[in-house]
């Protein structure tokens, strides 16, 4: 692949807006603490053909962009400790997510959505997990008794979706070559897991042994899978968020045979290549390709903002809320809730879908777009606020 002068410039202009937007929370913090995400989306925007003009859309562009979608998700499934969501945890958010996809079908059949019930309320009943965790990760969140809830909710909130969107709208074909290279991949990566779970000392020696060195082993293989997971993800015709989501939770199998220290110290790593590189080009580019001329110039499409923002409420939040009363109370309660009710990766895939197989117009996807980004900028907020934590660490987050 040949890259113009002119690509080379977008790509300057994309990372750019990437460091630009933590030096913007920082600056506006006096005034209103913002997720950077929010920044991101909003820079894209900006930078994007509707505005300035100075980033379009692109091959290259393109694929950098699932990358750093590939990378999100990955790192989603791998914060995912089975250990601590196995159980209650894990029972009540899968009740939960089947009474949210419920409740959103029913509506959007009353209201008249046709074709479009389907992947609308996929959408619908999705909780952006690789978005809150990291907030709620450095709020000390995580740590308490929301935690492993928090962490179950958002992994049957990202995963279910993503694989109902694998099952009723996946699209490819299958490479016999290439099927077979993924297949002996899958097989070494299983064999390495047994011996993971085995706690086998050859495995944890090895892993540790090349934490500091040039090798980097631990990450190398994560890439590695992610690769390989993403690959036979496009092979089999589903979205390739599935597959990464798959490979961020074989590799937390595989690296539990490291000490804690040694495991968190892939984690950091892991981060910043996610968060300090590709993930925040996968929100830029989102608000690059964001339809703002379809929005504005829709006063429907305008009104539909809240309506969809009150859907996430009610179809992720009050359910979470009501399945969590046996288990938590009070502010932890209600904060559970309203971290279930934040969306943004899968509303874009699926909104994206819904509007390219002609389901939804551009505009109604741009509202439900929109909703999410207005979601990622409040809910978290609020929920911190009702667990009676401090968020000021927030404003500083990579997310």
């Amino acid at each position: 692949m040949v890259i113009s002068d002119d690509m080379s410039v977008q790509l300057v202009v994309l990372a750019l807006a990437a460091v630009a937007a933590p030096l913007l929370v920082d600056r506006l913090e006096r005034w209103v603490r913002l997720p950077s995400v929010v920044v991101e989306v909003v820079l894209g925007i900006v930078i994007g053909p509707q505005v300035l003009g100075l980033v379009g859309t692109g091959v290259l562009l393109e694929t950098v962009s699932q990358l750093g979608m590939a990378m999100l998700f990955f790192l989603a499934g791998y914060e995912i400790d089975f250990r601590a969501v196995r159980g209650r945890p894990i029972a009540v958010a899968g009740a939960g997510w089947l009474v949210s996809f419920a409740v959103a079908a029913g509506v959007l059949a009353l209201a008249g959505a046709g074709s479009a019930v389907l992947i609308v309320a996929i959408g619908l009943c999705s909780t952006a997990l690789g978005t809150i965790l990291p907030i709620a990760r450095d709020s000390g969140l995580l740590a308490g008794p929301v935690g492993p809830h928090l962490m179950a909710v958002g992994a049957v909130g990202e995963f279910a979706p993503i694989a109902l969107l694998a099952l009723f709208y996946s699209e490819g074909h299958h490479s016999g070559r290439t099927t077979l290279v993924i297949a002996l991949v899958g097989l070494a990566v299983a064999a390495a897991a047994f011996g993971s779970l085995r706690r086998s000392a050859r495995v944890s020696r090895l892993l540790s042994a090349t934490m500091g060195t040039s090798a980097q082993l631990a990450v190398r293989l994560s890439v590695l899978v992610l690769l390989a997971s993403v690959l036979l993800a496009a092979e089999i015709g589903v979205d390739i968020a599935l597959g990464a989501f798959a490979a961020g939770v074989v590799m937390h199998v595989l690296l539990a045979a490291l000490s804690e220290r040694e495991e968190e110290l892939v984690r950091s790593k892991l981060d910043g290549i996610g968060f300090g590189a590709v993930v925040p080009v996968f929100f830029v580019y989102t608000g690059v390709t964001f339809d703002l001329d379809a929005l504005v110039s829709s006063p429907v499409a305008l009104a539909l903002i809240p309506v969809f923002l009150g859907a996430f409420v009610l179809v992720r939040g009050v359910v979470t809320f009501v399945f969590a009363g046996r288990v938590l109370a009070g502010g932890s309660r209600r904060a559970l809730g309203a971290f279930a009710a934040t969306q943004l990766p899968i509303v874009v895939i699926a909104s994206a879908t819904a509007a390219d197989r002609g389901l939804v117009s551009a505009s109604v996807a741009a509202a439900m777009v929109g909703a999410a980004m207005v979601s990622v900028l409040v809910f978290p907020l609020v929920g911190l606020r009702w667990a009676g934590k401090d968020t000021a660490a927030v404003a500083a987050e990579p997310i």
